[in-house]
């Protein structure tokens, strides 16, 4: 059983091909806004082009564009290769990650957001049973509430700094993690924003 995993939520680029929960090939390079660019040659330098039996794919929360270009790549894949097609968030991805080496209470993960804010959740210490949902705040509300002494994710460093306390662990969603939360219920292959997008559209003019 091969799955093949995109993960362009954040700044980092992450493409594996998994047989069997085990890497057969991957990529993980931080790329910042280039993922429209590198994502097939990514995937078209994993064995077999990253044919496989299934298709996983992060929804977010994170960058409006990443998410939006990992989730039509993984469609049309799963189109193509007429392969299941499942989601699942990049906060519980970290969360996952991140419990393998927490010893203490409930897990904070936070994600670079725009305008100031910070995408964020919180999990029990197992790193898969979510103590909140998926939300956006800004910096300094956050700070102002949440109290746990280590933050991981992309936002950890931010969030330290704007509270003055804690240690930061950053961390990105990484595709080769997948195994830890393949159990988890399947989210829909539709972007998690947390927040209304930057563009809107403009108001129809009055009529003459």
């Amino acid at each position: 059983m091969r799955t093949l995993v995109i993960d362009t939520a954040t700044q980092a680029l992450s493409v594996a091909l998994l047989e069997n929960g085990q890497p057969v090939g991957r990529f993980h390079e931080i790329v910042g806004r280039g993922h429209a660019e590198a994502l097939i040659p990514a995937l078209a330098a994993l064995p077999d082009g990253g044919r496989a039996d299934a298709v996983a794919v992060d929804v977010g929360p994170g960058s409006f564009t990443g998410v939006r270009i990992g989730i039509a790549a993984a469609r049309a894949l799963a189109l193509a290769w007429s392969l299941p097609l499942r989601g699942y968030g990049a906060l519980s991805l970290i969360a996952a990650k991140a419990a393998l080496n927490h010893d203490g209470g409930p897990i904070a993960v936070t994600i670079t957001g725009g305008h100031g804010e910070l995408f964020w959740q919180c999990f029990e210490r197992d790193g898969l049973t979510a103590l909140t949902a998926p939300a956006s705040t800004p910096i300094a509300t956050l700070a102002a509430q949440m109290d746990q002494p280590i933050i991981y994710g992309t936002g950890a460093e931010a969030l330290v700094t704007a509270r003055g306390h804690g240690l930061a662990i950053n961390l990105y969603p990484d595709s080769v993690d997948y195994p830890l939360i393949a159990n988890l219920p399947a989210l829909t292959p539709s972007p998690i924003y947390c927040r209304d997008a930057d563009a809107r559209p403009m108001a129809a003019p009055a009529p003459s």
